[in-house]
């Protein structure tokens, strides 16, 4: 797997014409091998944003480039080569193995109906699974699985695809303590370029080399995590109070939050 870089210019969207924008002239470049953890409040835009990357909504102004060519110029499938996402909706009722979803992600390489490559397939598949550590789930159905299981079994469908560009939506959820640390240590350690979003700020700025902080669809910040989750901007961002404080014995910045009048939401 090699990484890609990635260039977004002056993205927006609307559902349709005459509805409200929910993504505004957003604008960033993302370097071959780093990730992007994209932050902000529900309805921030974060999803919205996601979905524009791995080509799910056609922007209504810019563009999305991976190594200098426009998504949109490019075959689905030619697309499906480059990047692979993992959403937090997650199938639960495929009565498919974990085997044959994680074979999925080879489908953008292969040839006519049906078609493989063989052993070199067999052999990519066994190394996503082994990775997740779901060698021993290969002959269990997908619908049998908790949710963090399920999670796990995308991912590695996603590795699966031999992606340059990995897009994550919300990683971490649904998954226990260890697993979580599995995959952020996972995130650390591929050689792709990713782009995650995250609700746990503290978790973009000890993950991401690069943070995109979102407001009600509009760029509030882009750049180093220490950079742009700012304590005034992450009170705009969140509509609460942030302060950054150190913890001991580490000395590490970490973001604390707290309600402007407590009462509001009562």
């Amino acid at each position: 797997m090699t990484a890609a870089h990635l260039t977004v210019r002056n993205l927006s969207w609307a559902p349709c014409r005459g509805a409200e924008t929910l993504l505004h002239r957003v604008d960033f470049d993302v370097a071959a091998g780093r990730t992007l953890g994209i932050v902000g409040a529900n309805g921030a835009g974060k999803t919205t944003l996601l979905r524009l990357l791995y080509r799910f909504h056609r922007p209504d102004t810019g563009s999305v480039a991976v190594d200098d060519d426009d998504i949109w110029t490019l075959s689905a499938r030619q697309t499906a080569r480059r990047i692979a996402a993992v959403l937090q909706e997650q199938p639960s009722d495929f009565a498919l193995t974990v085997g044959e979803i994680v074979a999925l992600g080879r489908t953008p390489h292969r040839r006519g109906f049906g078609g493989n490559n063989g052993a070199r397939d067999k052999e990519i598949i066994e190394h996503a699974l082994s990775r997740l550590n779901l060698n021993h789930m290969t002959e269990r159905l997908l619908g049998t699985l908790s949710g963090g299981e399920r999670q796990r079994v995308m991912v590695a469908r996603a590795l699966a695809q031999e992606p340059r560009l990995l897009i994550l939506d919300e990683p971490t959820n649904h998954l226990d303590i260890r697993h979580q640390l599995e995959v952020l240590d996972l995130i650390r350690n591929l050689p792709l370029t990713i782009v995650t979003s995250l609700h746990d700020l503290n978790l973009a700025s000890d993950v991401c080399d690069d943070v995109l902080l979102l407001h009600r669809g509009h760029q509030l910040g882009f750049g180093a995590p220490q950079d742009v989750l700012s304590e005034t901007a992450v009170s705009q961002a969140f509509q609460v109070t942030a302060r950054i404080e150190q913890l001991s014995p580490s000395n590490q910045n970490h973001l604390t939050f707290h309600l402007h009048n407590k009462g509001n939401f009562l």
